[in-house]
């Protein structure tokens, strides 16, 4: 990292640390987004599939980071985790699957009125309404702590071993 990359890491305001009183209102959305997801019948293993989807999308490492972790403790595989950003173009997802990361990427993208319209077809094909629900809301979710985190400059850090 060059001097001015550093420099400007250090400037950075961690709003969350700054502003905790928003945060803790921020965690507590997660949490009861993460109750409507459970009980809208979404395993934690898609929850952290769109988690990570939106997390590519908006290219924040941090919470790549953080929900790689917790999409392999779900369960979730390598394979299907390096693949992700490509989904489309692998037969390793199901339709569920695709119909919530097609909605979730359209959430995370709302100017492409066209996507937004055939991921929302998609997901009258595939996901009931409670699970649309879930998923817009993951995904709104994952969208605030991604903007969080990227504006924060929040570092991931080499661990040994790992």
């Amino acid at each position: 990292m060059s001097d001015t990359q550093a420099g400007s890491v250090d400037r950075r305001v961690h709003v969350d640390k700054q502003s905790p009183k928003a945060y803790r209102a921020l965690a507590g959305t997660a949490e009861a987004v993460r109750e409507v997801a459970a009980e809208a019948g979404l395993d934690r293993a898609l929850v952290e599939l769109v988690n990570l989807r939106v997390s590519q999308i908006n290219g924040c490492a941090y919470c790549l980071d953080v929900h790689t972790r917790a999409a392999l403790r779900a369960g979730e595989t390598t394979r299907r985790l390096g693949v992700l950003a490509a989904w489309r173009d692998t037969q390793l997802f199901t339709a569920r699957e695709r119909a919530a990361l097609a909605l979730a990427e359209a959430t995370t993208r709302p100017a492409d009125a066209l996507a937004q319209e055939s991921a929302y077809d998609a997901a009258r094909r595939d996901l009931d309404e409670d699970e649309i629900s879930a998923v817009i809301w993951v995904a709104i979710t994952i969208n605030a702590f991604n903007r969080v985190s990227i504006m924060s400059k929040h570092p991931v850090r080499a661990v040994p071993h790992q």
